[in-house]
């Protein structure tokens, strides 16, 4: 260890953490620039500061250096919980944001103890992640055979309605989850369905269809 490459891997770790989160931020994510440059470079000093340990630390007392980057393992954790959220559709929003924590904190340590080939193709890996992954997962949640719908409506009662609706359409209606108004902003009925397509079917389209039926007020897929 020498100052040189302390600068470099700190240097490092800083650049490819706040590229990840600038491209978090210019998603209006809750975890951007600042906050993965925090994570990687605090993850960074961590296994630094094991390595300093394990080479200058007499050798009758040398501690085992891998527990600092368990502890960063285990200790992202608090932050990634912090980033999911449960909205009033109860789908949960902030997994990708909290697992890219978690991957930065990981690519933190890779640097910090000067593994640069693998924490670059971990930084290239994660990009892609963010990036080009997110059209595919689209592309194959649009074709998939199974979506959940939150429908808001007017009344209870019109759930038959909307139900005959869904049938007309070749969907097999797997389960229907009636939330509670406390869980929800809206005073309105609103309940969660859980669709099988029998036939594929291009999801906005369905939608579509059904956000015209009259009870209808309001419709997302989570």
């Amino acid at each position: 260890m020498n100052i040189l490459s302390v600068v470099f891997r700190m240097f490092l770790a800083v650049t490819c953490s706040g590229i990840l989160g600038m491209d978090r931020e210019n998603k209006n994510r809750p975890a951007g620039f600042r906050t993965y440059m925090l994570v990687c470079l605090g993850a960074c000093l961590t296994m630094l500061l094991g390595q300093y340990e394990y080479y200058y630390i007499p050798s009758s007392t040398i501690p085992d250096v891998s527990r600092f980057g368990a502890q960063v393992i285990s200790g992202i954790g608090f932050l990634g919980a912090g980033t999911m959220i449960v909205t009033n559709q109860q789908a949960v929003k902030g997994l990708t944001t909290a697992a890219g924590l978690w991957a930065s904190a990981c690519m933190g340590l890779a640097i910090g103890a000067g593994n640069y080939r693998c924490a670059l193709l971990g930084f290239a890996l994660i990009i892609a992640c963010f990036e080009l992954f997110p059209g595919i997962d689209k592309y194959f949640l649009n074709n998939s055979r199974h979506m959940n719908l939150y429908i808001e409506f007017d009344e209870l009662t019109h759930i038959h309605h909307i139900l005959t609706g869904i049938k007309q359409l070749d969907i097999q209606v797997r389960e229907v989850d009636i939330i509670d108004e406390k869980k929800i902003f809206s005073n309105r009925p609103a309940a969660i369905f859980y669709l099988r397509l029998l036939k594929r079917q291009n999801h906005e389209q369905i939608v579509v269809a059904l956000s015209d039926l009259e009870y209808v007020l309001q419709i997302e897929e989570i």
